[in-house]
């Protein structure tokens, strides 16, 4: 039985406003870490956001406008 995705609009928002604002990465090995966690937990979104900072944490070029 696979999981369906629920969509939760205030956690969509909650997202995209913090994408507007500059934040101070955790290190990447914490990124690494929660990665890790979000993998075991097959939890789809929390993988895509970890991997996503990560790559931030490492290059902070990437997704300068």
């Amino acid at each position: 039985m696979t999981a369906r995705h629920i969509r939760r609009p205030t956690e969509r928002a909650a997202i995209h406003a913090v994408c507007r604002s500059a934040r101070l990465l955790p290190p990447i090995d914490q990124l690494f870490e929660a990665l890790v966690i979000a993998r075991r937990a097959d939890d789809r979104e929390g993988m895509t956001l970890a991997a996503h900072r990560a790559v931030r944490a490492a290059a902070p070029e990437v997704g300068e406008t």
